[in-house]
């Protein structure tokens, strides 16, 4: 006879379904996984907004494809302070210094000399930067391209003063020959992804990154100092042939999982799982 198997732990998988990203389907992605993750755990599903709500009734939340926080910020402050109200473990862990805390960081390690894309938030910080034929603006708060435009050099310091100091970043327009994201479960690299046509920058293939380009992704996971997670490095390689960090991706990352062979998905998924059981 066989022995009883205990209860399983229930996971809260914390998605937005109906989110429309350009070139992609984040759906699939979590449709996917949480077809997977059922193989460990009792899953369910919620949209963000429903996540505080629902929280005491799980013993863990993975936050997916959820879409830009600014989107819903007050639900998303609401199930954070519930789950530290809670004790509720929240994956990724709600400490980051990436993209989870907004955009920040990039002016903090461009200050300190880190590989990133030269940025500034202030108007008096403008001459740090290099010249440039125009200029991204950006909001710290942002995600997915939202609020992001071009301006001139003469516009620049009239867009910072019009929006009030540290709301906004400024970068140099940068001529790069394609952008490449590496993809981490805990500090355990995964697998690499690019966009050979910098004009279509989500029809992705396989990259096969090289030692130096793993010391220049790693050199940010462990800045981040997050014991565990799911973490997306973007960068891009300029025409000198640098990498430059873009953006470190810790709240949700999509993991274009469809853009890999199965071999490396089910690792993925294997690692995902030892890793939210750990």
């Amino acid at each position: 006879m066989t022995a009883p198997v205990g209860p399983r732990p229930a996971l809260l998988l914390v998605t937005d379904l109906a989110y429309e990203a350009r070139g992609r389907r984040y759906c699939d992605e979590d449709i996917f996984l949480a077809s997977r993750l059922r193989e460990a755990f009792d899953v369910a599903l919620c949209h963000p907004r429903d996540a505080a709500a629902l929280l005491d009734r799980f013993d863990l939340a993975l936050v997916r494809n959820s879409g830009p926080v600014l989107h819903y910020q007050e639900a998303y402050d609401a199930f954070r302070a519930r789950a530290l109200e809670l004790g509720v473990p929240v994956y990724n862990p709600l400490d980051g210094r990436g993209d989870m805390a907004g955009k920040q960081y990039l002016v903090e390690l461009s200050r300190a000399g880190f590989p990133v894309i030269p940025t500034v938030d202030r108007a008096a910080d403008l001459g740090l930067l290099p010249e440039a034929g125009a200029y991204a603006v950006k909001p710290k708060l942002g995600a997915d391209s939202v609020g992001l435009r071009f301006v001139g050099g003469a516009e620049v310091a009239g867009a910072l003063e019009r929006e009030g100091e540290g709301v906004l970043l400024v970068q140099p327009r940068v001529d790069f020959r394609y952008e490449v994201s590496f993809y981490f479960v805990d500090h355990d690299f995964q697998y690499a992804l690019y966009a050979p046509d910098p004009e279509r920058r989500w029809v992705l293939e396989p990259y096969a990154a090289d030692a130096a380009d793993l010391a220049f992704a790693r050199r940010f996971i462990e800045w981040n100092a997050l014991d565990h997670g799911i973490q997306r490095v973007d960068a891009c390689r300029t025409q000198e042939g640098e990498l430059l960090l873009v953006e470190l991706e810790d709240l949700n990352p999509y993991l274009s999982l469809d853009r890999v062979d199965e071999g490396v998905r089910e690792a993925f998924v294997a690692r995902l799982k030892t890793s939210l059981t750990g």
